[in-house]
């Protein structure tokens, strides 16, 4: 049996390939939403709900990436993350 599992492994290299296009992303795109997939730029978009809805439509539920660009990364507490299990 399969299980696809969200760990925070995942999660982290997504945010590590957001910083290190941070600076370019800033410089161009600021207040755009950013998506994020397998350590690339999928879109930018103009809302969250736009960018939320073309991830789940391409990625099911993930993981991946969805960030304000040039707004402060929100933490989530760990009781939020969860398992996905198929």
């Amino acid at each position: 049996m399969k299980t696809d599992t969200i760990t925070e492994n995942d999660l982290q290299s997504e945010i590590e390939a957001y910083d290190a296009m941070r600076q370019n992303l800033e410089s161009k795109h600021t207040g755009k939403w950013a998506l994020l997939k397998g350590g690339k730029l999928i879109n930018l978009y103009i809302s969250f709900d736009d960018a939320a809805k073309d991830a789940v439509r391409l990625y099911g539920r993930g993981p991946y990436l969805i960030r304000q660009v040039g707004a402060p990364p929100i933490i989530l507490p760990a009781s939020l993350m969860y398992h996905i299990t198929g």
